[in-house]
């Protein structure tokens, strides 16, 4: 049990780590990139990589984490360490309400809404366009992304905490 134990707490760590850094990206270089482009591009830039987020690849993390890391507060309560289940259970309850239920409610639909835009000709109109969506968008995803490494650090105070004698 303590194998299984320490493997699904490295784990939840891992996949806590690979969404916030998904988020992150997108903080600090994507969005800024697009920003900069011109917004025709920027649209059709956008529309392409919310197309192709949807992968085998981008799932475990993305919905497995609150999972992995419920798991891991549960295998971790069973062995008596109070402690460092909360602290997993904290982060997976942080991430599920303002990293996947958040994206599912705001960012989801403000993507699927500007696959539907037809990108306009006029510079003036696709940086309106643009310029709207970038704006929101970033607010709800820095959002996320500050959500997803709260999440992360409560995981990893977890193992830290985690004695493996007992687990």
């Amino acid at each position: 049990m303590r194998a299984l134990t320490t493997a699904v707490s490295i784990t939840a760590v891992l996949f806590a780590g690979a969404i916030f850094g998904f988020f992150y990206a997108w903080v600090c270089s994507t969005m800024w990139g697009l920003d900069q482009a011109d917004p025709r591009v920027a649209i059709q830039a956008m529309q392409a990589m919310n197309a192709s987020v949807r992968n085998a690849v981008f799932f475990p993390a993305f919905f497995l984490t609150p999972v992995v890391m419920g798991l891991a507060a549960f295998l971790i309560l069973r062995s008596g360490q109070k402690t460092s289940a909360a602290f997993f259970g904290a982060g997976a309850l942080v991430y599920l309400a303002l990293g996947l239920l958040l994206t599912a409610a705001i960012n989801v639909p403000m993507n699927e809404a500007l696959a539907l835009v037809v990108v306009p000709k006029e510079l003036d109109a696709a940086q309106e366009i643009w310029t709207d969506y970038s704006s929101r968008w970033q607010f709800w995803n820095q959002t996320r992304t500050i959500a997803s490494g709260i999440a992360l650090a409560l995981a990893g105070y977890g193992l830290a905490r985690l004695n493996p004698n007992r687990a």
